[in-house]
């Protein structure tokens, strides 16, 4: 019951975020959303990778009770819920595929690391970016965890944008960039 109302808060929480930045000016970025608990084991892509592979073992009538039972994880976990989408479709698409239990962290590598290479193409193509120096702005963040600057995201553009129009397009570049961080990145193991 717990994790079903803690799950619900986290979509309303992720809705609110996503609205934020359609409004031009919100007091949201002052309020701190988090969920606090007692005590908590850690949940990671790679304790997901051990339940799929009990999944994987699992007889045919108990496997919809353990595929809920990742589901749910997902959904109530906030590390893993930018990373839902793509674990549910590694389930759906490659899991059925692999034969042996110890495969299936090397397949999900696979996977994942050709949704990145997708994701980080699809980005700076959406956003015009040459995408050498968008790799090396995000090597950069990672290293020293201090978000880009202005500028820095600016020399990224194939095109720069005009005076007015600089700031908005960092912020929203910087933004995707933390998406793709939070999504392919953070929480891995």
């Amino acid at each position: 019951t717990f994790e079903d109302y803690k799950s619900k808060y986290l979509d309303i929480r992720d809705k609110v975020r996503n609205d934020n930045s359609k409004e031009k000016v919100s007091i949201l970025d002052d309020i701190d959303f988090e969920v606090e608990l007692i005590h908590r084991d850690e949940v990671n892509v790679v304790y997901i990778l051990t339940l799929l592979a009990d999944l994987k073992d699992a007889k045919p009538h108990d496997q919809a009770k353990k595929k809920k039972q990742i589901e749910d994880l997902m959904a109530s976990e906030t590390q893993l819920r930018s990373k839902k989408e793509l674990i549910e479709r590694f389930i759906a698409e490659n899991l059925p595929l692999i034969t042996e239990r110890e495969h299936i962290p090397d397949e999900f590598e696979n996977f994942w690391t050709v949704e990145k290479m997708k994701a980080l193409e699809a980005l700076s193509i959406d956003e015009n970016l040459d995408q050498e120096k968008l790799n090396k702005l995000i090597a950069d963040y990672l290293f020293t965890e201090k978000q880009p600057l202005r500028d820095e995201v600016i020399e990224t553009m194939k095109e720069k944008p005009g005076l007015r129009e600089r700031k908005k397009s960092s912020e929203r570049i910087i933004d995707k960039i933390k998406g793709f961080i939070e999504t392919f990145i953070n929480g891995m193991g």
